[in-house]
């Protein structure tokens, strides 16, 4: 009776015990954060990243594009199996701290020899030469949480679950960003074209008003060689731009999970623009909103939790096991209840003594791992607060560029009118005309270009910021 009593005792110490925890509560740590991005203000707490795609994105064809590929982008699909499979882990870790429970079925059937001591015994007593033993167990074995290592274990799993999520979401911020830089960059070749081939033409009324001159004798062979040579200057850039339009077009059918081929896509000048507004937000929002930094944080609380684990693994664990069943030699007697009715229970305190070392250097090792993961959470931060200024600051200047670039091409297309009215006119020589013509197409590819860079900082601001996940 006194042995049954002290065995109900270790369910209530159990109990007592399981208010003790080894696991360190989770703090984030310390960030250095500006209180404000360059050229915000204090209190504009609002941010594109708040925005989905599909509303940054006001291009139809450049949604489509991005819809194609969340459906169809391989490295997505292996990012949301990463979370199906994370998922079965934490749902796993909920049932911890249930009991281990059993079911056995055994049946044995033993003949000893008739002149050992057991088949002398089994004669005597049984009247039989042989044993028969029929076995029904349903057993139970249960590890109370004293230390708190249940609870870091599924608190791992769970963290785990959110850290693949959050990785799918930068996964997706990438493809997003990825599809669109593509997709920009695409329209700017077209554009380089369509300036190719105008200037193309441009030039072959040139040569032709150059060799009219000539049979005129108004002007000379070297002016029709110059302007020859400029016109097939022009058309060996359209083999190169059409060659790198096909190159682009296969680049983003296989972010869509496509096959080579063309890609339907509007006019760089038709399409609608993106947001004119850069609003930013708060630097301590990023945080909370990029994924990637997001993925650190949580790798940080893996960290920590598994300190807890290892430190645990150090002190006593209590196990208690107990069983109930049938039993009996005879398949007749096997379920006769209570005759054949028995049970067991027992509890077992272990405490690690000697492990060589093996606790105490992982318990080390789980402290310099958080230690890491403090550090790659801070650096980061630091990394996503560097990206969005950088944009900033990229944006600002690129508008500026524009400007410029704008008049500029706008000069000297004048230029070139200017100067092919003046060269039928004799006041201006041929090589002003191809000078002229060299200038304006070489300020309206840059342009093209720049226009390009201007889409891509946006497009990077917007990721940089954490957006493109919604």
């Amino acid at each position: 009776m006194k042995q049954i009593q002290s065995f109900l005792y270790l369910p209530l110490l159990a109990l007592l015990l399981s208010a003790c925890s080894t696991a360190k509560e989770y703090t984030q740590p310390e960030l250095k954060l500006p209180e404000r991005f360059a050229a915000t203000t204090v209190g504009d707490t609002s941010s594109i990243a708040d925005l989905g795609w599909a509303q940054f994105f006001p291009d139809p064809q450049l949604r489509d594009l991005i819809n194609a590929g969340l459906s169809g982008n391989h490295d997505l699909q292996l990012a949301l199996n990463r979370v199906a499979v994370a998922q079965q882990g934490s749902e796993q870790a909920r049932y911890l701290f249930y009991p281990d429970i059993n079911l056995g079925v055994a049946a044995q059937y033993n003949r000893p020899a008739d002149n050992s001591l057991s088949g002398v015994s089994t004669k005597s007593f049984l009247g039989a030469r042989h044993i028969e033993n029929y076995q029904t167990l349903l057993s139970a074995g249960w590890e109370p949480d004293i230390w708190g290592k249940l609870k870091a274990q599924r608190g791992v799993a769970l963290a785990t679950y959110l850290q693949t999520y959050e990785a799918k979401k930068a996964v997706q911020t990438a493809l997003v960003a990825g599809i669109a830089q593509g997709y920009y960059q695409l329209q700017m070749l077209d554009d380089q074209l369509a300036i190719a081939r105008r200037n193309l033409a441009l030039a072959d009324s040139f040569v032709t008003a150059t060799q009219l001159l000539k049979e005129a004798g108004l002007s000379h062979a070297l002016a029709v060689q110059q302007a020859e040579a400029q016109r097939q200057g022009i058309r060996v850039l359209l083999p190169q731009l059409e060659a790198a339009i096909a190159r682009q077009e296969h680049a983003l059918q296989l972010l869509t999970g496509g096959l080579p081929g063309p890609v339907l896509r509007g006019r760089a000048n038709d399409a609608p623009a993106l947001p004119a507004t850069w609003s930013v937000g708060l630097p301590a929002a990023v945080v909370s909103r990029r994924p990637d930094v997001r993925a650190n944080e949580l790798a940080l609380m893996i960290a920590n939790a598994q300190v807890g684990i290892a430190r645990a693994e150090m002190y006593p664990s209590l196990n208690i096991t107990a069983g109930a069943g049938l039993e009996a030699f005879r398949a007749s007697s096997w379920w006769n209840v209570p005759g054949s009715l028995f049970g067991m229970a027992a509890g077992s305190v272990l405490q690690p003594v000697f492990r060589k070392k093996a606790l105490r250097t992982r318990y080390a090792v789980a402290q310099l791992q958080r230690d890491g993961a403090v550090l790659r959470f801070r650096q980061s931060v630091l990394v996503a607060v560097n990206e969005v200024s950088d944009a900033l600051a990229q944006l600002e200047k690129l508008r500026e560029e524009e400007e410029a670039a704008r008049a500029q091409v706008a000069a000297l297309r004048d230029g070139v009118g200017s100067a092919r009215l003046l060269f039928r006119s004799d006041m201006a020589t041929y090589l002003e005309v191809l000078n002229a013509q060299a200038n304006a197409l070489q300020a309206e590819l840059s342009l093209a270009a720049l226009q390009r860079r201007k889409q891509a900082a946006q497009v990077d601001l917007y990721r940089a910021l954490g957006g493109g996940w919604k």
